[in-house]
């Protein structure tokens, strides 16, 4: 597909950072000022559906989104982490991972849904500064994988 945003392979600054990259998925660190620490994980390939994928692939992709939860979960201290699946804006296979706060902005509904309420500025800066830690932390959680 050659209009797909997922298939290319430069991101963009306001996008995010790359993380990390095999041969099959990468992880990026989304530009996400309201939730600092929102990653993605994302099938190379372009496939739609997680069912087109074999077994094998499968566990290998959900390995690494469970990889990227608990580094987000160590360095962020979220109280939830969301994780989601949905593909219907861009149906490439992808992972969003989410710390979400009490005080985050659209809590308690989803990270797309309409902002309730103000983080504070503070809160957001402390956040944003753990972010930084994320990409060293999903590294050495992708790494003690093999």
């Amino acid at each position: 597909m050659t209009n797909c945003t997922l298939c290319k392979d430069e991101l963009k600054p306001e996008e995010g950072q790359l993380i990390w990259r095999g041969d099959d998925c990468r992880v990026i660190l989304v530009n996400d000022p309201d939730l600092p620490g929102f990653c993605r994980v994302i099938w190379n390939r372009h496939v739609a559906e997680m069912s087109d994928l074999t077994y094998g692939e499968r566990e290998h992709l959900m390995t690494l989104v469970f990889a990227v939860e608990e580094a987000v979960r160590h360095v962020m201290h979220p109280d939830k982490v969301n994780l989601a699946a949905l593909g219907n804006m861009v149906p490439h296979i992808h992972w969003h991972v989410i710390p979400r706060y009490q005080n985050d902005a659209f809590f308690p509904g989803s990270a797309w849904s309409s902002r309730v309420q103000e983080t504070p500025v503070a809160l957001l800066a402390a956040r944003k500064q753990k972010a930084m830690e994320l990409p060293e932390a999903i590294k050495a959680a992708i790494s003690s994988l093999a």
